[in-house]
């Protein structure tokens, strides 16, 4: 036991709520990682990983959970946004935790940790303390800090050198954007937002410890340590047994297909234009306007933020933010101002350098993007084209 827990451990003497020796765990005591499975939704599509102590002869059977937070938070969207937000360790019974996964038809595995009753205790002694409201909470990253990196890391805080964790993956080498959508329907908005969002920073190999930011992950990586030269998983059970449930969708409400019908509509609209020597004012607007909205938000992430995994984002080039300026020029009917022939050329040289990046894999974007780009493309080239042809008849 180390200096730093052995203080830990004398605290909690005096700080469990009986004050006296009865809180500590008894030889009969169990200590458990669990893991949940994913759910429909965003939040839940990664599963979840808690603690779990039990201790029939004290009346314990508690779940250890560092993957809560509160919506009554003083400015709640704000500081999530801005990745700010505060998440903590929170302690609840069993059958209160399980109530949500049995509502949603989520799998629930157990596995239970090979530890003395010394180590038992010590661990038990760290979680109470960590559950203290000065110390509960902690500064959440999707990466490398959150509720399944906290599983492996306090075991090994807790451990020391007696823990290993072996490498039991095979020669694959995933990027952390490959780990995120292994847990995603590709064809989906979920997925196609997550690839807007996330910049060129997780498209980076993972070193394979970094994995377990995914809860399935860290299930895999307990099978494969080991404590005192023995595996540290004494058996592995399961609670809920349910099959993962179907998280297809229509491809009817599917970005590609919504892409798909925005591309037909913008190469119509534009063959029409060119035809009729036109301009469709409100197809420019509403493309302007989408690109500039989603460049603004990237930019908020980027720059405005303490998320890591927004940072580099390249979807900028595209989804250029100072389009919102050409949207204010549409809507007022103001004259065509004398740099949109440069703007224009500028927002195509953007587009190449896009599928340049995504050449090099600078940064991997989400596959459906190529049918907005070629959107893009084709209404930016006419546009360019009318610029200029305006620019030689008034010559």
């Amino acid at each position: 036991m180390t200096i730093k827990h052995s203080i830990l451990f004398v605290l909690l003497f005096f700080l469990v709520p009986t004050h006296s020796q009865e809180s500590f765990l008894s030889e009969k005591s169990v200590v458990s990682v669990l893991t949940c499975g994913p759910g429909t939704d965003l939040y839940s599509s990664f599963g979840h990983t808690s603690f779990r102590v039990q201790d029939s002869e004290k009346g314990i059977d508690w779940i250890y959970n560092y993957g809560t937070f509160d919506f009554n938070t003083p400015n709640f969207y704000s500081k999530f946004a801005r990745g700010k937000l505060l998440y903590s360790l929170s302690k609840q019974r069993l059958e209160n935790f399980l109530y949500t996964y049995e509502l949603e038809n989520r799998w629930v595995k157990e596995q239970l940790l090979n530890l003395s009753s010394e180590e038992k205790n010590e661990l038990f002694s760290f979680l109470e303390i960590n559950y203290l409201p000065e110390n509960r909470k902690y500064k959440y990253d999707f990466l490398y800090d959150n509720c399944s990196t906290k599983i492996p890391t306090i075991l090994k805080d807790i451990l020391g050198d007696e823990l290993q964790f072996e490498t039991y993956q095979d020669s694959t080498s995933y990027t952390f954007r490959d780990l995120i959508q292994q847990n995603l329907i590709r064809n989906s908005w979920s997925s196609f937002g997550i690839d807007l969002a996330l910049g060129a920073v997780i498209d980076k190999n993972a070193a394979p410890l970094q994995y377990i930011f995914l809860p399935n992950y860290v299930l895999r990586q307990l099978e494969h340590t080991e404590l005192h030269g023995e595996p540290i998983v004494q058996r592995e059970r399961t609670i809920l047994d349910y099959h993962m449930q179907n998280r297809g969708n229509f491809f009817t409400s599917s970005p590609l297909f919504w892409f798909g019908l925005l591309f037909l509509f913008t190469a119509t609209i534009t063959f029409i234009d060119l035809k009729n020597k036109v301009r469709s004012k409100v197809l420019d607007i509403v493309l302007f306007l989408m690109t500039g909205i989603a460049g603004c938000i990237i930019f908020f992430l980027w720059f405005l933020t303490d998320h890591q995994a927004t940072a580099l984002n390249f979807n900028i080039l595209w989804a250029f933010p100072l389009n919102l300026v050409l949207v204010y020029y549409l809507i007022r009917n103001a004259s065509t101002p004398a740099w949109i022939t440069m703007y224009l050329l500028g927002l195509l040289i953007l587009l190449a350098c896009t599928v340049i990046i995504w050449l090099l894999e600078i940064q991997i974007f989400s596959p459906i993007l190529a049918v907005l780009l070629a959107t893009l493309a084709v209404r930016y080239s006419f546009l360019l084209y009318r610029a200029k042809k305006l620019e030689t008849s008034t010559l």
